[in-house]
């Protein structure tokens, strides 16, 4: 960003913090999600003990969790999509397109999360985590400024955030400035956290719940 100029990377700050905001809001709502309800469903109310008990496998309440995650993050990402249209936050139809980045991005977080809270026998780590984990990725992921401002040290780590992926796809989206081998990385980044996520949660749901 030059200053002065009224742009960051070519495009009003508007423009550019629209999608960052989206990932972020995404990526937030995912990692509340995936905390405190899960230790509910585990600990406090014990509903997913419940769930197993029918033919419903622990596996089958771990993806029932995410895809509820999913459900919950592209309506919220639709709604506020259409609203950063109408304000001219959005410069391209492709912007559609950043729907699903936030709600992969969000998946990306979700996954690992709550395969940790099932293990957890009180919610004390979880603001921590909120803390330190989850709310300073918001600074180092492009969310409000572009990457390049930090310092050179600093900017391979936004390469370990999964809402840099997800901002990152999601500015491609609404500004319509696509770089495909860029969005593939993305996309690959980001389906790899989940998939990671998802193997240590069927493992610790499982453990938990099948005990």
């Amino acid at each position: 960003m030059k200053k002065g100029s009224g742009t960051v990377d070519g495009v009003s700050y508007l423009e550019f913090i629209t999608p960052g905001l989206m990932a972020a809001t995404a990526a937030l709502m995912a990692a509340g999600e995936s905390l405190w309800p899960v230790m509910g469903g585990v600990k406090w109310m014990r509903t997913y003990h419940a769930a197993v008990a029918t033919p419903i496998s622990a596996t089958d309440v771990f993806g029932g969790h995410l895809v509820w995650v999913a459900f919950r993050v592209t309506l919220s990402a639709t709604v506020f999509l259409t609203v950063a249209a109408v304000l001219g936050g959005v410069l391209s139809v492709w912007g559609v397109l950043a729907i699903p980045a936030a709600v992969l991005g969000a998946l990306a977080l979700a996954a690992p999360l709550a395969a940790f809270a099932v293990t957890q026998e009180s919610d004390l780590p979880f603001a921590l985590i909120m803390r330190i984990g989850v709310f300073p990725l918001f600074l180092f992921s492009g969310t409000f400024f572009p990457v390049s401002q930090l310092p050179d040290w600093l900017q391979p780590l936004a390469l370990l955030s999964p809402l840099y992926h997800a901002v990152e796809l999601c500015r491609m989206a609404t500004t319509g400035t696509f770089d495909a081998a860029a969005a593939v990385g993305n996309v690959v980044a980001l389906c790899i956290f989940a998939g990671a996520g998802w193997l240590w949660g069927v493992r610790t749901f499982n453990r938990k719940l099948t005990q």
